[in-house]
């Protein structure tokens, strides 16, 4: 993982107050939930105490209460009460704390800061220039046993279309890679396909393509869409459940109309569509090795790769920058 980073983990309406959601993310079993006001907060989902899972405990007062022996901790992983030393105790039980993650939602996303409390920005990754209320969307979620890496790659692969996609988004036979052309800026990376059918021409080189009116975008740590025109969207979030298993989190996005509940429907439909080509995807991704990619491998790749190179280029140097020593 790349440290100092907002990953996009979960969407919000999976955090339902009153309740403690168990799941693994970052490598990490964390227990998420809300505060009486509705806030959510995530916290390593052991007790200081005697080790018990909180997740199995219940919501008191806004705080987590451990199934075991009943300790309280707020969102910030605060010890509020040991019950067996009572309320009224001098003591400091500040030892009891538990690790706690900041938390935001943007966008009815959770994300949390994997990294340095003292390095965290409110600089929320999204698609602020792309997305904005006026689209209705709709979102599905899939497990792939395959690290983060080797899904977000798949997505920034324009080579793959005519063999993975060959009845669906990659019909046409175009197996001939001109470029891409890829621009990138502040860790951003925009691409498209510009493939061709192969009749003995040479593929053109990167410089002589442009960016198409449907275009590939990503942003790091963890978020993709494909802008397939100003009115449709498709954008995912992959969410790292550790070093070989990923949840992707897909929405189709539609404004097609002025008329709400026409976008609505269309976006309910365009789901089965992402299952259908996300389905395609994953039959051949799960099958890579090793499960995460990096920068020096022993691939052979080939120049309509070039996304790809900039993408573990990016996460690299990001890596280095950022991760403890």
């Amino acid at each position: 993982m790349i440290y100092n980073q907002w990953y996009a983990v979960l969407p919000s309406k999976a955090v339902k107050k009153g309740k403690i959601l168990a799941v693994k993310r970052l490598g990490m079993e964390l227990a998420f939930f809300r505060t009486e006001e509705g806030e959510a907060g995530c916290v390593v989902d052991q007790c200081t105490h005697r080790g018990a899972a909180l997740s199995k405990g219940k919501i008191v007062d806004g705080c987590v209460q451990c199934p075991f022996h009943g300790l309280r901790f707020d969102e910030s992983g605060k010890c509020r009460l040991v019950p067996a030393i009572g309320i009224a105790t001098k003591d400091d039980i500040s030892r009891y704390n538990v690790k706690s993650y900041p938390v935001r939602e943007k966008n009815d996303i959770i994300y949390i800061w994997f990294g340095d409390e003292d390095k965290v920005t409110e600089n929320i990754p999204f698609f602020d220039d792309q997305i904005d209320d006026g689209y209705s969307w709709s979102e599905i979620q899939d497990h792939w046993n395959s690290h983060y890496s080797r899904c977000i790659e798949n997505q920034l692969d324009v080579v793959h279309l005519p063999f993975v996609h060959y009845n669906t988004i990659g019909k046409g036979n175009k197996t001939l890679v001109n470029g891409p052309r890829v621009i990138v800026e502040n860790d951003t990376i925009v691409t498209s396909a510009n493939n061709e059918f192969d009749v003995g021409q040479t593929p053109k080189k990167a410089e002589d393509c442009t960016i198409n009116p449907t275009y590939l975008k990503f942003i790091f740590p963890n978020l993709w869409m494909n802008h397939i025109s100003e009115k449709i969207k498709v954008m995912i979030y992959f969410a790292p459940v550790d070093d070989e298993n990923t949840v992707l989190n897909i929405r189709f996005y539609c404004k097609l109309s002025k008329f709400r509940p026409f976008n609505t429907l269309v976006a309910f439909s365009g789901k089965f569509g992402n299952r259908t080509i996300e389905r395609q995807d994953k039959r051949v991704v799960i099958t890579q090795k090793p499960k995460a990619s990096s920068l020096k491998s022993n691939e052979k790749l080939v120049p309509g790769d070039r996304p790809i190179v900039e993408y573990r280029r990016i996460r690299n140097r990001l890596k280095k920058e950022n991760n403890p020593q």
